[in-house]
């Protein structure tokens, strides 16, 4: 279930295809998927591929800070920032030390958002999965 105000698994998997946009408006990419939270299950992390074919990558976006927009996906973050964001498979599941990494990159501290969710879990645990098939 979506905190009050969040996204919902409907309206991020209504993403999936969507052009992903920067602060300018600019395109960095294409929304790939999405990672839930392990133990709640809404949405925390949107996954973008950034680039073409061999040399894409693929990256995690903060959920909390994308918005739907007539073109696609508006993301909250710069260029430079996703372009250099940590890369993740996003058929496997995020471990705590990966998403706090993650945070640490786009600048959430770990008293706040997302990182202060997976902070104080089990050092190497899974605290973000892609969601399962209904």
């Amino acid at each position: 279930m979506a905190e009050e105000g969040g996204l919902s698994a409907a309206e991020a998997a209504s993403w999936l295809g969507a052009e992903a946009a920067e602060l300018d408006g600019s395109s960095v990419g294409q929304v790939q998927g999405f990672y839930v939270d392990a133990e709640g299950g809404e949405p925390v992390w949107l996954i973008v591929r950034l680039g073409r074919r061999r040399r894409a990558r693929v990256v995690a976006l903060p959920a909390a800070t994308c918005a739907g927009a007539p073109f696609g996906v508006w993301v909250a973050q710069e260029a430079d920032a996703i372009r250099s964001a940590p890369v993740v498979d996003p058929t496997r599941p995020l471990r705590r030390e990966h998403e706090l990494m993650i945070c640490a990159h786009f600048g959430i501290g770990e008293r706040v958002g997302r990182a202060a969710a997976v902070a104080g879990r089990e050092e190497g645990g899974i605290t973000a999965t892609p969601p399962h098939p209904a």
